[in-house]
């Protein structure tokens, strides 16, 4: 019998959302007491809060008057510049949110019309569809609640994004001030930004869905089979406005982001977000709507998609079968214990001690995955024994299999620690601390060619250990507890996410600072530390792709099991002339996706880089620093250019599973999932990975931290240049195209499974009658 009964889950679940929610208002609160004053200048310069160091407020003992810096003037620049790529930023959100509103509301009008077609829109109820000895809520019910749980996942993904999106442009310059002060006092800022975004979002992720299936429980009553399938289009709903906001968020900062650099850096040897660059306040809005709000959909859909994928699995089980309902929270009682795991995780690296050092942030980021790691470890070993009895039955493709709990614990665990395997393989592959990027910064000596032939190498053999990891946890949980126990393993992956969104919000916060610093005129010391914080950031985004990618592998599975089960197919069998046509179209979907993320890039890119050019050359006294840029032109590019291209990526991935399994049937549809699972997770890890070590090979170049890298410098040198354009070449790699693709392979299984009574009832249109 186990400890934990329905009322405890039905506490603990909401009561460590709330606690969550309150550590991301402490860490935001934190953040605040770094005073901005208000960006007209007006009544707030110089508020900065100063420790005694000498007089100067910049934490390093120079005085200001020796260090030649009006510091009331920068301050008031650094919150004017805030205030631009807020606005942007915000501008851009509300325009894109406004279509996609209208999409949410077309989308669940066919999840209504599809699935209540099932049934005829009947009111009645009907035999259910795992025992056909009991009666299950009407077609018309889950048609009606599978739309409402959909439009509440895109809402719920909608409002991660944009707070991810406030918290971020709320903390970028105070990260800049701080770093006057020392690296450590900008560290904590940016950490603990990124812990308020993390926390916020994976607790309101937590809480709503917990509020979803307590409320749709109170119709569907003991039809736990209808509530959990009703509820998977919650994970519906926050993938596809992931993949959206990805999409759009990546054209936008890659369109600006090339252009900024192919300009300034290369053709008039200017800094990185040096003011005169017409596409330096695009390129740092970029940051925010792709880098964060993208980065927050993602990874909310990814939870989302587990929790609800999980939930789904054991509804048709024992769980379901016995209403054991602390049993079927168990997944929710895991990411419950996350949160309390992440919060205690998060302390260590604000409140232990303060870094001293450039070279001590990359270990102290590091840390925190495997401390999460560790401490998470012990929390489900604690809820799997007291939530969980010691043996209970799961459904594995029509045969019973026994299981016991240790074996969930396990299948959590597998995915817990491939998901720090992965990590720590991709920090590898993308740190300017290890070989292969030094390699690739090497490699810049002879040219661009060179330099893009080694990182599209390190790309490819960053695939190798992450898919090894991703196979043993895979077979070690299906062999325990079938396709329970590999959505258990994502889940486990993704148990840690607080500690994930904050590392990798903490990335995209340090580059703003960066660029906040360069345009309003800090002195070189703060670009340097600001510098150290953004290199360090480049790693730990690559590494949070690396979780949403892994993730997303595992995720794809347990859901293409439960459409596999849905759908009624006994055996999907690849030699069938059916499935196997599905699956050579599922693998090239992928590469279809990425050229066309790949070309909007490029032609948004394109019309940047000749605005700039323009600029530089009709703007009198531009080069010189005597004149303004028109910064709000190249906005409206970035702009334009997301809004328009995202459109077709996007149609490509929501229309696939539906015209495939209406036209060609559930086989060759669950052929088109096993392809897309395939080939996307090996092509998005290869293409995230070259993206981050391109990304780091040039900022090793040009942090000149090491005599072979001062070798191969200074800024404007031919190699330097070199891994400017090989870092150009991987920023659609690793911020569009790769990470969309993770959300392309699990956002069509759960969109498979959403829509299977509808596949099963009338699908097959051509393969029926051929």
């Amino acid at each position: 019998m186990a400890l934990i009964g329905t009322v405890a889950a039905e506490v603990l679940i909401p009561l460590a959302a709330v606690i969550g929610i309150l550590f991301a208002v402490l860490q935001w609160y934190m953040v605040s007491r770094v005073a901005v004053p208000p960006h007209d200048g007006v009544g707030g310069a110089g508020k900065v809060e100063r420790e005694s160091d000498g007089g100067d407020g910049d934490g390093d003992g120079v005085d200001d008057e020796e260090d030649g810096v009006d510091y009331r003037g920068v301050e008031a620049r650094c919150a004017e510049i805030q205030h631009a790529i807020s606005v942007g930023a915000t501008s851009f959100l509300m325009t894109e949110y406004k279509y996609l509103g209208a999409f949410m509301a077309a989308f669940a009008a066919v999840i209504f019309v599809s699935l209540g077609s099932v049934g005829r829109f009947s009111t009645s109820t009907e035999p259910c569809p795992y025992d056909a000895a009991r009666r299950c809520r009407p077609a018309l019910a889950n048609a009606a609640f599978t739309a409402a749980a959909f439009l509440l996942g895109a809402t719920t993904s909608v409002v991660s994004g944009y707070l991810g999106m406030r918290v971020a442009t709320f903390a970028n310059a105070r990260t800049a001030l701080e770093a006057r002060r020392g690296i450590g006092r900008a560290f904590a800022v940016a950490f603990r930004s990124g812990a308020a975004m993390g926390f916020l979002l994976a607790s309101s992720a937590l809480l709503v869905l917990f509020a979803a299936v307590n409320a749709f429980g109170l119709y569907y009553g003991d039809d736990w089979g209808g509530l959990y399938e009703a509820i998977t289009g919650y994970g519906l709903g926050g993938s596809s406005m992931a993949l959206f906001g990805r999409v759009g968020g990546g054209i936008y900062t890659k369109a600006a982001d090339v252009g900024a650099d192919l300009v300034g850096k290369v053709e008039r040897n200017i800094p990185e977000d040096d003011p005169r660059n017409p596409a330096v306040i695009a390129d740092n809005v970029g940051d925010n709507v792709g880098d964060i709000a993208g980065m927050g959909s993602d990874l909310f859909g990814s939870y989302a998609e587990s929790s609800c994928a999980a939930l789904f699995v054991a509804s048709i089980s024992s769980f379901g079968a016995d209403h054991d309902f602390a049993a079927m929270m168990y997944p929710l009682l895991v990411s419950a214990a996350g949160i309390v795991a992440c919060a205690a995780t998060t302390l260590v690296a604000t409140d232990a001690g303060e870094l001293g050092a450039a070279d001590e942030v990359a270990p102290a980021l590091k840390r925190q995955i495997l401390i999460s790691t560790v401490l998470m470890t012990a929390a489900v070993a604690a809820v799997t024994f007291l939530s969980l009895p010691r043996s209970f039955t799961l459904f594995d493709f029509g045969e019973r299999k026994l299981v016991k709990n240790w074996h969930l614990f396990i299948c959590v665990s597998a995915g817990l620690w491939a998901g720090l395997v992965i990590g720590y393989v991709t920090e590898y592959f993308t740190s300017n601390a290890y070989g292969p990027v030094q390699t690739v910064a090497q490699s810049c000596r002879t040219g661009a060619a060179t330099n893009v032939i080694f990182g599209l190498a390190v790309g490819y053999k960053s695939v190798i250990v992450p898919i090894f990891a991703i196979a043993g946890a895979i077979y070690a949980s299906f062999r325990l507890a079938a396709m329970y126990g590999i959505a258990l393993a994502a889940l486990g992956m993704l148990s840690t996410i607080a500690t994930g969104l904050t590392i990798d919000a903490y990335g995209p916060i340090s580059d703003n600072a960066g660029g906040i610093a360069e345009m309003a005129g800090m002195p070189r010391r703060v670009r340097e530390r600001t510098d150290a914080l953004d290199a360090a950031g480049n790693t730990t985004a690559a590494i949070g792709k690396g979780f949403a990618i892994g993730s997303a592998a595992l995720v794809s599975l347990a859901l293409f099991g439960a459409y596999v089960s849905r759908a009624g197919i006994r055996t999907v069998n690849v030699v069938s002339p059916r499935v196997f046509v599905g699956l050579l179209a599922g693998a090239m979907l992928p590469y279809w996706f990425s050229a066309m993320t790949m070309r909007s890039v490029g032609s948004a890119a394109l019309r940047m880089v000749e605005e700039v050019r323009r600029q530089f050359d009709e703007i009198p006294g531009l080069a010189e620093g005597l004149a303004a840029p028109d910064y709000a032109t190249c906005v409206r590019i970035s702009t334009d250019a997301s809004l328009r291209e995202m459109v077709a990526p996007g149609a490509l991935v929501m229309a696939s599973p539906l015209v495939a399994g209406t036209l060609f049937g559930v086989e060759a549809l669950a052929g088109l999932l096993a392809g897309a699972l395939v080939s996307g997770v090996q092509v998005a890890i290869s293409a995230s990975n070259s993206g981050g070590a391109w990304d780091n090979a040039k900022k090793y170049i040009e942090a000149g931290a090491t005599e072979e890298a001062r070798s191969l410098g200074p800024k404007g040198s031919e190699a330097h240049k070199a891994a400017v354009i090989g870092d150009t070449i991987g920023d659609p790699l690793k911020d569009t195209s790769g990470p969309s693709l993770n959300i392309l392979v699990k956002l069509m299984a759960v969109e498979a499974l959403v829509f299977a009574p509808f596949f099963a009832a009338h699908g097959g249109i051509v393969f029926n009658h051929l």
